[in-house]
């Protein structure tokens, strides 16, 4: 959940790793600090607070070298102090270390640590990784990481440099992403892409080896990454998350590009590595996914049950890999994340393999741990995404969801017919994007009425609902407005209650075949003096005496409705979020890549 940036080559290694951590920042943080090695042992500084504390540090407090590691925490055991910042160092002082992830046996392991005279400074599961290197044997340092790790029990993503093997890093992964950046004469490794891109464009002739945890060497292939430092930069926006709901009409095209059969009414998937035989054998189909990626799942059950027959459900990630797996014969597990690194959708899909499940993997980062270990799936290619607060994946994921169901539903039964025109609606969605996306200033309207609202309500239904709960699910991340989405439906059981006039509540009514439910919900809401914001299509009906707020999106076919409504809610939270002075783009106690439980 936090960043790793290491460097070795002929610059200088602290401007790099403030560099490559400040790029970093979108994941979420609280504390930050580096770690070098310059001639005279290792050398650290380290604070709790932003990458713009760091430098002013670093401005009064200057440590240079050819080598070294720096490190973005996110705090989980310990709070958020000058001391539990990483990086950590061993009792000498000439061995430090950075860690991405949890050690789950780290307070047994402190124990014996303890005992054997070693000095704990910190509250963190991370600094008995460090001591346990200080006393592990073997000639070199990564000999001694290997051994050090034999002893250790849950995940990690490390790198250490020790004052013994100067101008040497040594990385180590298990369940926590880390890459390794081969420069012109440098070497760069973080847990980001993004944090490299200033130098290199090649990820993962001598200077570095791959080995296993028994020390054998491994070939990794060497892959270019294709995103640039354009995609990572605000290109005259206020906040990554403007720019990435803005940038929805192209991420949409993307995620289409080359994937619609026109002719023969069908989608091009080559990456689900599903023969015809087994698409007809799928008996049922299980998605897991958290947060927004759960939000999108729920969407594209209902997409995928109307088009194609299949039964769908929709699992937390964190809450399947605990329950018993049944094995169930023609059975697709299908894992959900932008990151392609959640560690709960991870374990997951590792839990479903388990079980003789097809696992495919809808993912957008390539060469993700899910896109990896997955059997097939769908890149998402909807380029980085750095603001905390998904949009631009979600709607990317729904677009791909929509391919599947299409893909799936012509292969068991959907007429060549009904899917050319789910194809040709599905080409003009990039264009319904742009339209909805015009309406921006007339939801930063919309927000100066609402921005000091205490609580607020989200209703929907059908496809509607996800969409409900991502909207709420979005006012809550970046305002800290309490927010709920239910069941339109569902209102009258319960939420009811807390209608009163100073209760702002989100409807979601695109006109489809239940739109006219969803508005006698309204006059409910309108009965006990509820404040009401529709978000409906566009059409003849004029809400205007009924509801507070009226935005209308373009009218589009009702599986490719989610894409369009949740826009308006997407710019709604961000304005208001704005108007609050809240810290958009890295909303307090979240991270963008959740990789640990």
């Amino acid at each position: 959940m936090c960043g790793i940036v290491g460097y070795v080559g002929p610059g200088d290694a602290v401007s790099v790793l403030v560099e490559g951590l400040s790029r970093l920042e979108y994941r979420g943080y609280d504390s930050a600090g580096v770690a070098v090695l310059n001639g005279r042992g290792v050398e650290t500084r380290k604070l709790a607070g932003r990458i713009a504390d760091l430098r002013e540090l670093l401005t009064r407090d200057p440590v240079h070298g050819k080598c070294g590691i720096g490190h973005t925490r996110w705090a989980t055991h310990g709070a958020p102090t000058d001391s539990n910042a990483h990086p950590h160092i061993d009792c000498t002082g000439t061995l430090a270390l950075v860690h991405n992830g949890i050690i789950e046996n780290a307070d047994v392991l402190r124990r014996r640590l303890e005992q054997d005279g070693h000095r704990f400074q910190t509250e963190t599961d991370t600094e008995t990784l460090v001591h346990l290197i200080e006393e592990s044997p073997g000639e070199t340092l990564e000999e001694r990481v290997i051994a050090a790790l034999d002893h250790v029990e849950g995940t990690y993503g490390i790198a250490v440099v020790a004052e013994a093997d100067r101008g040497k890093i040594v990385v180590a992964r298990r369940g926590s992403p880390v890459l390794l950046g081969v420069g012109d004469g440098e070497f760069l490794i973080a847990s980001d892409a993004s944090a490299v891109l200033g130098h290199t464009r090649s990820v993962t002739p001598d200077g570095y080896r791959v080995l296993d945890l028994e020390a054998r060497e491994q070939d990794r292939a060497v892959d270019d990454i294709e995103w640039d430092l354009d995609a990572i930069a605000l290109g005259g926006y206020p906040h990554f998350m403007l720019k990435e709901i803005c940038e929805q009409a192209e991420t949409v095209r993307s995620t289409l590009r080359g994937r619609l059969l026109a002719a023969d009414g069908t989608a091009r998937l080559n990456g689900l590595n599903l023969t015809p035989a087994e698409c007809n054998s799928i008996g049922r189909i299980v998605i897991v996914a958290c947060g927004t990626s759960w939000h999108a799942g729920l969407v594209g059950r209902h997409v995928i049950e109307e088009l194609s027959g299949i039964p769908v459900s929709v699992e937390y990630a964190s809450e399947y890999r605990y329950r018993r797996q049944l094995r169930v014969p023609g059975t697709v597990t299908i894992a959900i994340s932008q990151s392609g690194e959640t560690a709960d959708t991870l374990e997951a899909l590792r839990a479903a393999k388990a079980t003789g499940s097809k696992v495919l993997g809808l993912v957008n980062v390539v060469g993700s741990t899910i896109a990896r270990e997955a059997q097939g799936g769908i890149y998402l290619h909807a380029g980085p995404e750095i603001g905390v607060a998904s949009t631009k994946a979600f709607t990317s994921q729904v677009v791909a969801l929509l391919l599947l169901g299409l893909y799936l539903g012509r292969r068991r039964g959907l007429s060549v017919e009904d899917g050319r025109a789910l194809v040709a609606h599905l080409l003009a969605l990039p264009e319904l994007v742009e339209r909805t996306l015009a309406i921006e200033p007339e939801v930063r309207a919309l927000a100066t009425r609402y921005a000091d609202a205490p609580n607020a309500l989200y209703l929907g239904r059908g496809l509607t609902f996800p969409v409900a709960l991502e909207g709420a699910l979005k006012l809550k991340e970046i305002s800290y407005i309490h927010a709920e989405g239910y069941p339109a439906a569902e209102m009258k059981h319960g939420p009811i209650a807390l209608i009163d006039e100073n209760m702002p509540v989100v409807c979601l009514a695109p006109r489809d075949a239940i739109y006219a439910k969803v508005v006698s919900t309204m006059q409910e809401v309108k009965a006990r003096g509820g404040r009401i914001i529709a978000i409906t299509s566009e059409g003849p009906d004029d809400l205007s005496r009924l509801v507070d707020h009226q935005i209308a999106v373009p009218a589009a076919a009702p599986l490719l409705s989610p894409v369009l409504t949740v826009i308006p809610l997407q710019l709604l939270a961000y304005h208001i979020a704005v108007l609050r002075g809240c810290d958009v783009d890295r909303p307090r106690n979240l991270a963008k890549s959740v990789t640990v439980e």
